[in-house]
């Protein structure tokens, strides 16, 4: 398989990733366009638990589909803040995981200049997150957005300290 070299600036704060040309959304012969939500997490090492659980749930084609989805992707460190027996158990629970994951996705490609205007989003998984701009510090729920704009083929991520928990039912 041919590895591509692909300098992300701005998206990947210039880290250097190595993604197979399989990886890559859409391109021609040599010709390398963005890479899908999908790729974005599983290139970036920040993201590794993130990637765990979406492939625990089945979620990868999802997240490598045409979308246009908007991702509050939280971090290692915010799934680091989940005890690990509590972590352990959610991982292994596939629907209660989807339902998690899938509450981190707002359909549409929604960009963080356009997050500040907005209250509230629906997420794919039927609950709406809440959104509170003050001080120049966006919060989702509860969680800071620590990044914004990740552009990917299918969508847009957003960077949070936090992972979103849904409302129990």
């Amino acid at each position: 398989m041919r590895q591509v070299k692909l300098i992300l600036s701005g998206l990947l704060l210039g880290t250097t990733v190595s993604l197979s040309t399989d990886a890559l959304a859409g391109g021609g012969a040599g010709v390398a366009t963005r890479p899908t939500i999908a790729g974005i997490v599983a290139s970036d090492p920040n993201f590794s638990t993130l990637l765990a659980a979406v492939q625990a749930a089945g979620l990868v084609d999802t997240l490598n589909g045409a979308g246009p989805f908007t991702v509050f992707a939280p971090t290692n460190a915010a799934f680091a803040k989940i005890p690990q027996d509590q972590l352990a158990a959610l991982l292994n629970d596939r629907d209660a995981l989807t339902r998690v994951l899938t509450y981190h996705v707002v359909p549409g490609r929604v960009t963080a200049a356009q997050v500040v205007n907005v209250r509230s989003a629906p997420t794919v998984a039927g609950e709406n997150l809440t959104v509170n701009v003050s001080g120049g510090v966006v919060r989702i729920n509860d969680a800071r957005v620590t990044r914004t704009d990740i552009a990917a083929s299918n969508g847009v991520i957003h960077v949070i300290d936090t992972v979103l928990l849904p409302p129990a039912n």
